[in-house]
């Protein structure tokens, strides 16, 4: 069930409580505590885009696993996205770009059982009207640029939900043919990764930059890079960034 609100703090926070089921969405036009990954704030004008979070129960995943919930929700968004003729690429972690300006966010929140997930809150903003924004913001752009007209926000949730449903299913169907399933779901990852096998330039939290192509993700969901001296790493989430 889709619950719509005019305004809240966080969609993320108001899902957690415990009378949302498994699938229902709180949606929100805007929010005054919106936040996005690394603590960053989510900018949005009211009633332009979408800001809205969706409740999951993955149950049938292995905490050790987790990343493959990150990669059924990315998956998602561009397949949705494509719904409209708009090719996007997923940068790791959790945003959809469109060559290198950002379209969606997203940020996701687990609480565990003894050995699996018990519930998730995925967390997620479109930019899909809004066309004028914060100076502050880098490289942002919106479905409305990028098609030259506005859309029904509405639409593009029910579009995107279709997706979600779709691919969760499919992840759920490892408890039955899991090596098959999530290998699907990871090599299509891996391929519609921004900035995949091309040198660019990545920063550690020393401030230290390198120059690195990007070779995939591990099962775990750490980036790997190959240096130009053919050195491959995995980092994990906050290891390393984009410079952009």
């Amino acid at each position: 069930m889709i619950y719509h609100f005019s305004i809240t703090s966080s969609t993320n926070d108001d899902a957690r409580d415990e009378k949302y089921c498994e699938g229902d969405v709180v949606w929100a036009d805007f929010q005054t505590a919106g936040r996005g990954q690394r603590g960053h704030e989510w900018h949005s004008r009211k009633g332009e885009n979408l800001t809205f979070s969706v409740v999951l129960e993955p149950t049938f995943v292995p905490i050790a696993e987790q990343f493959a919930v990150s990669e059924v929700v990315a998956l998602s968004l561009v397949d949705m996205l494509a719904e409209y003729g708009i090719e996007a690429r997923i940068k790791w972690t959790n945003d959809i770009y469109v060559g290198d300006r950002k379209l969606v966010g997203i940020l996701i929140e687990h609480s565990l059982a003894t050995l699996t997930l018990r519930r998730t809150i995925v967390g997620i903003g479109i930019n899909v009207n809004q066309t004028e924004f914060d100076a502050s913001l880098p490289n942002p752009v919106s479905m409305a640029q990028l098609l030259d007209g506005e859309l029904n926000v509405e639409d593009v949730l029910q579009r995107f939900l279709a997706h979600l449903q779709r691919n969760y299913e499919a992840l759920r169907e490892m408890q039955n043919a899991k090596c098959r399933i999530q290998n699907v779901l990871h090599e299509r990852y891996n391929a519609l990764l921004y900035r995949l096998n091309e040198y660019h330039t990545y920063a550690l939290p020393s401030g230290e930059r390198f120059e690195a192509k990007i070779l995939g993700t591990a099962s775990n969901g750490a980036l790997r890079l190959e240096d130009k001296q053919g050195k491959i790493k995995d980092y994990l989430f906050k290891e390393v960034e984009f410079v952009i």
